[in-house]
């Protein structure tokens, strides 16, 4: 694999900013790899990171360059703050810069497939908000979706409690419950919808203190038609949490052979 270091200017973002991308590469003295090429343009996970974290905590606290190994596809990792992946009130356009500057940068600089069906999205905690944001916004996008641990209930108003000054900062004082923010409603609008829908994987440990967030998305997903696999079990808000369940998301992603 090759792990690159991608420092880039944003246009909507108005500011230099970085992703971290792993590429599939054929090597055949590798000792201890299996790596894997399927073509030219490659299928692609967008991974996301959490509130603390930034486009290098994937790689550095998890060994995702050689769970991906294997499977033939590429990483791309961008770095968002602490922006939910939105539009910030006070702030800088994180949700155009992630749904729509992002995939047309990373696949001017790197050999991406931009086929429906080679394309993936997953993310811990804001991450997996902003992974389920994405595939339930532009589910002719995205094949598939998965949440680790994800803050998937954003219109509960004990998220203003919780992370006060950041809210307001992302949301301003809206209530966001019925709008493009809140996954509730953007869980309900798709269903039914003409056109594909993304399949939907949801995994959090029983003792996370966002435990309850997901099983609201959860109960919300089960009176629609999607395709949800849902996964719970003992496991807090860490990352020995998320370094195993990354990898059942990787085997899990609907690959073509």
């Amino acid at each position: 694999m090759a792990l690159i270091q991608c420092n880039f200017f944003s246009n909507s973002l108005g500011l230099s900013t970085a992703m971290t991308v792993i590429l599939p590469e054929h090597t055949t003295t590798q000792i201890g790899m299996t790596n894997v090429v399927h073509g030219h343009k490659h299928p692609t996970l967008y991974l996301l990171h959490g509130l603390s974290d930034d486009h290098t905590t994937w790689t550095r606290r998890t060994s995702i360059e050689r769970y991906v190994s294997s499977l033939g596809i590429a990483v791309v990792m961008p770095q968002v703050d602490r922006s939910f992946y939105t539009d910030m009130v006070y702030g800088n356009k994180y949700w155009t810069f992630v749904s729509e500057e992002l995939p047309r940068a990373a696949r001017s600089f790197f050999p991406l497939s931009d086929a429906r069906e080679d394309n993936f999205v997953a993310g811990l905690s804001m991450g997996g908000y902003g992974a389920f944001k994405l595939a339930l916004s532009h589910p002719d996008r995205f094949a598939a979706a998965a949440s680790l641990s994800g803050a998937l209930n954003m219109a509960d108003p004990i998220n203003q409690e919780r992370m006060p000054d950041d809210y307001r900062l992302i949301y301003g004082h809206e209530d966001i419950a019925g709008t493009d923010n809140d996954l509730l409603t953007l869980l309900q609008r798709l269903d039914g919808a003409e056109g594909p829908t993304p399949q939907l994987f949801q995994s959090c440990g029983t003792e996370d203190f966002l435990y309850d967030q997901n099983t609201v998305f959860r109960e919300a997903c089960s009176q629609t038609s999607f395709d949800l696999t849902y996964e719970e079990g003992p496991g807090d808000h860490t990352w020995e949490y998320w370094d195993t369940h990354i990898q059942r998301v990787l085997h899990w992603l609907p690959l073509r052979k």
